[in-house]
This record gives C-alpha cells, sequence and structure tokens, in this order.
C-alpha cells in the first residue's frame, strides 16, 4: 500500500545530452563525434533553443558554447541555474578562444562543472561527458529514493495518527518507546502520558506478578510469536478501566521491539450487554419474558437444592382482557399491559421475580417462602389488585384474573414441571368461575392428560368424519303434531365407543375445533331438511345448534344464506339455537348477529333458558322467536315448588312476549301433562323419543297419539 502511494517519475535509462553551438558546422561536426553513445543527443543553435529544449526534456548534461549572439553561453547557464527543472543539471562551457582567468572564473561561478577549449580531443570529451551523466542519473535515483522515503514516512505517519486502533510500541525491555493518538484518547491521556512507560502499568488483566520477562508478552516476544488477548482490561489515566482486545507481534529482530495493537471493546461489551437483556425482557412491559423467567427459575432451583427453601411459581391470566383488546383496539390493551405489569410489580417483593410471558399471560415466582398457604395470599393480593375499575381512553371497565399456584418440590422438581403445573392449576381456577387462584394436584395432572388425549381424537374424528348427527323430534302439546327436529352432534369413537356431548363439545367449544365442525354441520343438517320437507312438508323447522364461538363470527348469515339456497329451503324452515351466556357475553355483537339473522328470515332460539346470566332485563332487546326450558328445571318441577315456579314463569313470559315455548328433557307422561296444563307449546324428551338417525326420524309420525308412548326406539 506505501508503495502505491509513492509512485514517482524513473530516471530514463538513455539520458538526454544537449549540445549548443550558433554554428551549424560546429554542431554537424558534434553530432557526428557524439552520436553513436549511451545517451540521446538533442542539438540547439541559440540559448533560447536550449532553454526550450531544456524545459520540454529532462537533460543529463549540456555541451554549451560560450561565444553566441543574442543570448551567450553565460546567460544561458544563469538562467537555468535560476529554475528549480534545471538546477542542478550538469553544464560544460565549450569556446574556442583563449581563456582568461577571468572567463573561467566567470564560466564556474555560472554554474559550469567543467570547461572545454576547442579544438578538444574526442576521446576525453567522450569520457567526461560519460562520467558526467553517471553522475548525473546517480544524483536523480538518490533524489527520486529520498522522494519516496519521504512520502513513505508520511504516509505510514499518517496511518499511524489516524488509525482507530490504538497502536503501541514496546521495546524488550518493556517500555513504551511509541503510542499512537487513538491509544493516547483511549486511555484519557496524551501521547506523551505514554511514551516511555512501562506497559505493565496499565494492564489490569492479563496481570503478570513475576514481571516483565514473566509475562507472556515478552515469553511470546523471545520466541518471535504472536500473542493474543481477547479479554484484556487497560487502566486508563484517569482511574477507570477499559475492556479491550490485545494483539501483540514482534518487530523484526534487529529493532529489539513489538508491536502491540488495541481495539476498544467497551461498544461491543455493551452491545452485548444490552442484547442479552433485551433477550431476556418483555419489550412492552419491561418485565422478564419467558426465556427471563426461565433462567431466573432455573438459578432459583439451583440455589434451593443446597438451600432447601420453598419457592413457588404462580401462573397469572387476564380475565375479559381479549374482549377489551377487540373493543378498544391493540394502543389500549397494550396500555393496559403495562398498567398491569407495574401493579403486579409493585406488589411483590424486590428479590421475587416477575414475567410477561406473552399475551395477557404473567408468571411470577416467589422465593424463600415459608409455607405454601404464603403463596395462596400473594394470589389474592394480585386477584384483588388486578380486578379493579380501570379508566383509558376515558372508557370505565374492569378486569379479572385466574391464578394457578405451584410448589417446589411437590409440583414439580424442573423449570418445565413447575411450569406446567402452574398452568394446568390457572385453567382450573378458570374453570372454576375466574377471578380466583387454584393450587396444583395431581389429579389435575391425569386430568390434563385425559382433556390432552382427547383433543388429540377429537381431531383425528375431524378428519376421519367420525361425527354424525342425530335428530329428536318436537311437538305441539295440544295437538300431538309434529312441529320439526332438533339435530344433535354425536361422536363414536372408533375404540372407546359413544362418547358423551357434555364431554366433547365444550373442548370443541375451548379449542375452537367446533369452526371446522360449524360447517359441516349446517350442510348436513340443511340436506336432511330438504328430505325431511319431502316427508313431512313446508312447516317442518329443524333446529341447528349454534356455539358461542360460531355466533360471535362475522360470516353466520353468509354461510347459513349458502347452504339453504343450495337445497331450495325457506329460512323460515331453519331454526338457530344459541345459548344464553353467549347471547350474553357482548350485547352489541348479540343485537347485531340476531338482526342480520332476522333479517334472512331464519327462526332464533334461546337454549337452556333460565340457567346462565339473568337476562329478563335484556329478553325485551332480543328479536327472538323460541325459548327453550332447560331439562334441569323440568326433571324437578313436580317435586320442587321453586322449579315449577320457574318454569311457570318462563312459560308466561314467553307467551306474553309471543315466543313460542319448549320443554326439554320430557321423560315422564306426568311432566307432560303438567305442562300442557301451564300451556306449554312444544316438548321434546325421552317420553317420546332421543335423538336418532335420519332413517328413524323419517319414520317418526306427524300426528302423535299421546295415549300410544314411547314410539319405538330405532
Amino acid at each position: 500500500m506505501v508503495q502505491a502511494q509513492n509512485k514517482t517519475a524513473a530516471v530514463p535509462a538513455k539520458q538526454v545530452l544537449l549540445v549548443v553551438d550558433d554554428r551549424m558546422e560546429n554542431l554537424e561536426a558534434m553530432q557526428a563525434l557524439l552520436e553513436d553513445g549511451e545517451w540521446q543527443l538533442r542539438c540547439a543553435s541559440s540559448g533560447e533553443e536550449a532553454l526550450r529544449c531544456l524545459l520540454e526534456e529532462d537533460v543529463g548534461l549540456v555541451l554549451l558554447d560560450v561565444q553566441m549572439p543574442g543570448m551567450d553561453g553565460f546567460e544561458v547557464a544563469r538562467l537555468m541555474r535560476g529554475n528549480p527543472r534545471t538546477r542542478l543539471t550538469p553544464i560544460i562551457f565549450v569556446s574556442a578562444i583563449s581563456q582568461t582567468h577571468d572567463a573561467v572564473l566567470r564560466g564556474y561561478s555560472s554554474g559550469a562543472v567543467d570547461f572545454v577549449l576547442k579544438p578538444f580531443d574526442p576521446s576525453v570529451l567522450r569520457h567526461k561527458i560519460q562520467s558526467l551523466l553517471e553522475h548525473e542519473h546517480n544524483r536523480c535515483e538518490l533524489q527520486v529514493l529520498s522522494q519516496q522515503l519521504e512520502r513513505a514516512r508520511a504516509f505510514n505517519a499518517s496511518v499511524l495518527a489516524n488509525a482507530a486502533e490504538g497502536i503501541l510500541v514496546v521495546g524488550e525491555d518493556g517500555r513504551i518507546q511509541f503510542a499512537n493518538p487513538a491509544m493516547a484518547h483511549m486511555l484519557d491521556g496524551e501521547v506523551a502520558d505514554l511514551e516511555g512507560s512501562d506497559l505493565l502499568s496499565f494492564l489490569k488483566n492479563p496481570a503478570s506478578d513475576g514481571g516483565w520477562q514473566q509475562s507472556e508478552f515478552y515469553l511470546h516476544f523471545k520466541r518471535e510469536a504472536t500473542y493474543r488477548v481477547h479479554e484484556a482490561m487497560m487502566h486508563t489515566l484517569n482511574g477507570g478501566c477499559l475492556p479491550v482486545a490485545l494483539s501483540c507481534s514482534p518487530l523484526p529482530r534487529q529493532q529489539r521491539a513489538m508491536v502491540v495493537i488495541a481495539l476498544d471493546m467497551s461498544v461491543v461489551r455493551n452491545l452485548h450487554a444490552q442484547l442479552e437483556s433485551q433477550a431476556v425482557t418483555d419489550s412492552l412491559t419491561g418485565l422478564l419474558n419467558r426465556r427471563g423467567f426461565h433462567l431466573a427459575l432455573e438459578s432459583a432451583l439451583a440455589r434451593i437444592e443446597r438451600s432447601g427453601q420453598r419457592v413457588a411459581v404462580l401462573y397469572l391470566d387476564l380475565d375479559g382482557f381479549k374482549r377489551i383488546n377487540d373493543s378498544l383496539g391493540h394502543d389500549v390493551g397494550d396500555q393496559l399491559l403495562r398498567r398491569v405489569g407495574e401493579q403486579l410489580k409493585a406488589c411483590l417483593r424486590p428479590y421475587d421475580s416477575l414475567a410477561r410471558i406473552g399475551g395477557d399471560e404473567f408468571t411470577a415466582l416467589l422465593d424463600n417462602l415459608g409455607h405454601p398457604e404464603d403463596a395462596a395470599k400473594v394470589a389474592e393480593k394480585l386477584i384483588e389488585l388486578v380486578s379493579v375499575r380501570h379508566t383509558l381512553d376515558g372508557v370505565d371497565f374492569t378486569l379479572g384474573a385466574s391464578v394457578g399456584i405451584a410448589c417446589f418440590p411437590e409440583c414439580g422438581q424442573s423449570v418445565e414441571g413447575l411450569l406446567r403445573s402452574a398452568d394446568m392449576a390457572m385453567y382450573e381456577a378458570k374453570r372454576a368461575g375466574r377471578q380466583q387462584y387454584r393450587f396444583f394436584s395431581p389429579e389435575m395432572n391425569g386430568r390434563a392428560r385425559s382433556r390432552l388425549m382427547l383433543e388429540e381424537s377429537l381431531r383425528h374424528a375431524i378428519e376421519n368424519d367420525d361425527f354424525v348427527l342425530v335428530y329428536q323430534p318436537q311437538f305441539q302439546l295440544e295437538t300431538g303434531r309434529l312441529r320439526g327436529f332438533e339435530a344433535l352432534l354425536r361422536w363414536q369413537h372408533r375404540v372407546a365407543g359413544t362418547v358423551a356431548p357434555n364431554v366433547f363439545i365444550p373442548l370443541l367449544e375451548e379449542t375452537r375445533l367446533i369452526n371446522r365442525l360449524g360447517e359441516w354441520i349446517f350442510r348436513e343438517g340443511a340436506r336432511q331438511l330438504a328430505a325431511f320437507k319431502q316427508q313431512f312438508g313446508e312447516d317442518m323447522v329443524l333446529s341447528l345448534n349454534v356455539s358461542p364461538v360460531q355466533f360471535g363470527m362475522p360470516q353466520l348469515v353468509t354461510d347459513l344464506q349458502r347452504v339453504l339456497a343450495a337445497h331450495g329451503l325457506k329460512p323460515s324452515q331453519l331454526e338457530v339455537e344459541v345459548t344464553e351466556s353467549a347471547l350474553m357475553q357482548d350485547l352489541e355483537l348479540t343485537q347485531a348477529q340476531l338482526r342480520h339473522l332476522r333479517e334472512l328470515g331464519v327462526k332464533i332460539a334461546i337454549d337452556d333458558f333460565g340457567t346462565g346470566y339473568s337476562s329478563l332485563a335484556y329478553l325485551r332487546h332480543f328479536e327472538l322467536d323460541t325459548l327453550k326450558i332447560d331439562r334441569l328445571f323440568i326433571s324437578n318441577m313436580l317435586d320442587s315448588p321453586r322449579d315449577a315456579a320457574v318454569v311457570s314463569t318462563i312459560i308466561d313470559l314467553g307467551h306474553h312476549l309471543g315466543l313460542e315455548v319448549i320443554a326439554e328433557g320430557v321423560e315422564t307422561q306426568e311432566q307432560r301433562e303438567w305442562l300442557t296444563q301451564h300451556h306449554c307449546s312444544v316438548m321434546q324428551g325421552f317420553l317420546v323419543a332421543p335423538g336418532v338417525p335420519a332413517s328413524s326420524a323419517m319414520q317418526v309420525p306427524a300426528q302423535l297419539d299421546w295415549s300410544k308412548l314411547p314410539l319405538p326406539r330405532a
């Protein structure tokens, strides 16, 4: 690189010899005498022409006539010596006049290196010319070399001065002979502060207790080997410390020194620390993230194995967060998560660990517990803290929290085991009604495994078309006329046999697998309704259950419209059954969805009425057709005056609101007679028939004789 920066014009192999004489015959004689020499011959017939030649070419030697008209040789020599380009060009004066002492002195004072009188000996002249040209050639080469050395020195000095890395030259005695500005800046001092100092006085790590000659720097220097330290530490002149990477290499032996290059690692260290922090920190709340919590719990478990202390893991999930996030937007949701994180952190002790491990889920590590009951107290505090009224963007709302607790070592002895146990316990708290805590128990583990196996079986059942629809008939209580059928989903497991609906349907809804079945249920139900219409007439009604998940889907009406059109069915022949709790989840969404269903023209029924929220105040706002009384009230109404009062009230309410009332789960003639006396509209239940396959449903009579019950089973 230095050579590339110091290119200088090379000295030509053949130098130029300039002969100057005003007489042409003299020039021709000189040309005949000198043209076969080891030089390039140029001729000029005047002083002016000679000067032009000198400006255009690099001339090695001038043979200059003294007496010339206009500008004589002395004037030409004077002008040559005044020009930097020709200042050192050797001149030999050639003259035919008798030279006086003064003339010779004037010639030498004009810059001549020799004086030749005409006539002259040609061999002597050629010898002089050859010697002077060699001398000039050597002078020019020396000048070129000097220029190259100067440029190299300047370039190398510039490199050292402007290098970003610190550079030291250290003698074999361990003293710093040279330091560049970057090294001085890194150590918060000046170059003069470093030069002459011992290198080891600036080194904190690696340290050498045995002095310089026992240090790795000196030992490697003696072996003429390179020594590198990737994690060194240097003392700065203001008392601080600087992390550096050092590389030490010996210089050529005669210099008896080594070069040490130091790279400032503080930026890299800070960046590494920042990346490490980001890797374990949740960017939204500033709490630990999942990886950070794993590391904290791992460290705690390693510590308590030696001390015998107890710890507990709390797994907290926010109740109602998704509804708030969907309603008010993700920005408000993020603000809420940050606020909850701050509240939870303020509630815990400084040495406890808190993390947001994703979504609206938080985990806490309670360290140094005396008893498991202490974890329960903390869980109660956290639930109470979160379950308050919040105000964001001018909107008031209330959150809740469900907490699972897993204690070490009873509930798990590894990070994964404790987290899994706490997670299971949290889901148990949610199933128990939310806004409460649960401790993990072995029974939970068994239930979780069973649930996992059942979920996997459900997925296989969907893929293998193992689900079927059965149809339970509904009859008018007063006339015995067939009103229609309710389509019920059934699962015949290939190994375990029939699986109860109350086992698999909640799981279908929790895992949202119901969405994969929903479209099939609509298609299959509509296909069968078309067959029922051929058998029982245009007034036949088919009821299809719609889960809370399906009811909230925006494409529900579109899906129903498509299957009705595909089978040529009237919308009034289809009844959509929705549970009371599904309607109450989001009143605004419920009203909009009911309005769309009403516009489509299908019937709308509330299933299991009376078992969910106290919705009587809202019932007048819903556009409905049917109330279905839950089987629990029907089974107890003859023995329980309270249940009888509830059933009677629902029937009266339905009549006043112009709704059809259907009693579910009717199993005895006494129940049927009581319902008939209280003017219930429709019944379904085992008294008439359970859910039967489509082929058996086609055999159900359109008009029922109540005296001939029950109907034959399939």
